[in-house]
């Protein structure tokens, strides 16, 4: 099928999401000959009117909800609810955040609507590196909000005793990496050289991979010294913690936990899907600080999973959203290419012989992840999965 269409739907999710791509990127696709069709009030949660996406070009138009659903390619950052599946068209290329490996019950129902979909968090290149990821403003916007509780309890971000403060980051992937970095510059650049120039004490990181997380003797002590616990894991086995609810108590009162990872709970599964932290809540763009004394605490945790070990918790599904405009001239930069080749090649005849970019966008598609054998070391390297 010749793709000569493309819808871009707003995100209905949290009031905090106001995540759209911006006007250049839909001119580039303007640009690659398809009509383009955005829905009514997109991008005016950060401003954008309809006239600056538009520019004059005929070939866009503002539309509904339900016809942005039904172009030959719908573009959303995140997924779609599974109810709004149904208003895609069957044959239509939906290309989003759709994590296919912990999302069993999305793939089945996009396989019975004949939906022709891309995961933007599986289009890898040869190495198996996620070329749609922004891993870096994951770790750097959870690192943040971690030293921002911290700081309100510590002004200055000065221990009580004055020794540096204590990260521990639990993986050692690109999130990870990011995590480190972060972690030793306090979460923010412009705070770090001010704490530098007011003399103080700095941080350390401590990052530790599965032969230390696996060691509960080695993982209590290191705990009893962190004031910062980071989930930057990927897990072979997603129905088993990392971390059980009872380790947490291990950790200093004023600890603050950062969960990059952001895992669903999925009980109803097989295998099962739960968090790497046990226990802790999952939050949003709207609330992603939890003391331990919150009433919202439980509200997205199965009543089997334990709770009763707790600390001061950061969470968001979608770390890259904390800063919205940034995150997505990052996205586009990484889709333009690959959109370009959707278009030129069509989804039937994307391969494994074609060149550098349409051999990752195969690897995105869900024909790709259904052929292939479901090995935890084929995974490629995900943006903290769900965060998109």
């Amino acid at each position: 099928m010749t793709l000569k269409s493309v819808g871009f739907p707003r995100m209905m999710q949290e009031a905090g999401e106001k995540r759209v791509f911006l006007p250049e990127f839909i001119q580039f696709m303007a640009g690659l000959g398809l009509r383009v069709f955005i829905e009514e009030g997109y991008g005016s949660r950060l401003g954008y009117t309809f006239e600056e996406y538009r520019q004059a070009n005929p070939n866009i138009h503002e539309c509904s909800r339900e016809e942005a659903f039904q172009q030959d390619i719908v573009i959303i950052l995140r997924s779609p609810h599974m109810h709004e599946f149904s208003l895609l068209k069957r044959g239509a290329v939906l290309v989003s955040m759709l994590h296919y490996p912990t999302r069993p019950k999305r793939v089945a129902l996009l396989q019975e609507l004949g939906i022709k979909a891309i995961s933007m968090d599986s289009i890898a290149n040869d190495d198996n590196i996620r070329l749609v990821e922004n891993m870096k403003a994951v770790a750097w916007n959870g690192l943040e909000a971690a030293f921002d509780v911290l700081e309100k309890r510590w002004p200055g971000l000065v221990r009580p005793d004055g020794l540096p403060i204590h990260t521990l980051v639990l993986g050692t992937g690109m999130v990870g990496k990011h995590a480190v970095e972060a972690a030793t510059k306090l979460g923010n650049t412009e705070r770090n050289n001010a704490h530098i120039a007011s003399g103080g004490p700095g941080a350390l990181a401590i990052a530790v991979g599965r032969n230390i997380t696996s060691n509960p003797n080695t993982m209590q002590r290191l705990f009893s010294q962190a004031d910062i616990l980071v989930d930057a894991t990927q897990r072979r086995d997603s129905s088993q913690p990392v971390v059980p609810n009872a380790w947490i108590d291990w950790l200093p009162e004023h600890a603050v936990v950062v969960d990059l990872a952001v895992d669903p709970y999925t009980l109803d599964t097989t295998p099962p899907v739960v968090r790497g932290i046990e226990g802790i809540p999952q939050g949003n763009l709207d609330q992603y600080v939890y003391h331990p004394d919150d009433p919202k605490w439980c509200e997205k945790i199965p009543e089997s999973i334990p709770t009763e070990k707790r600390r001061t918790t950061v969470t968001c599904y979608s770390w890259p959203g904390i800063h919205p405009d940034a995150c997505m001239r990052h996205y586009a930069r990484q889709l333009a290419p690959l959109m370009e080749r959707l278009v030129q090649k069509g989804y039937d005849n994307l391969s494994l012989s074609g060149d550098y970019f349409e051999r990752a966008l195969y690897r995105g598609t869900l024909k790709a992840f259904l052929e292939t054998p479901k090995k935890p070391e084929s995974t490629p390297q995900r943006s903290h999965r769900t965060n998109d």
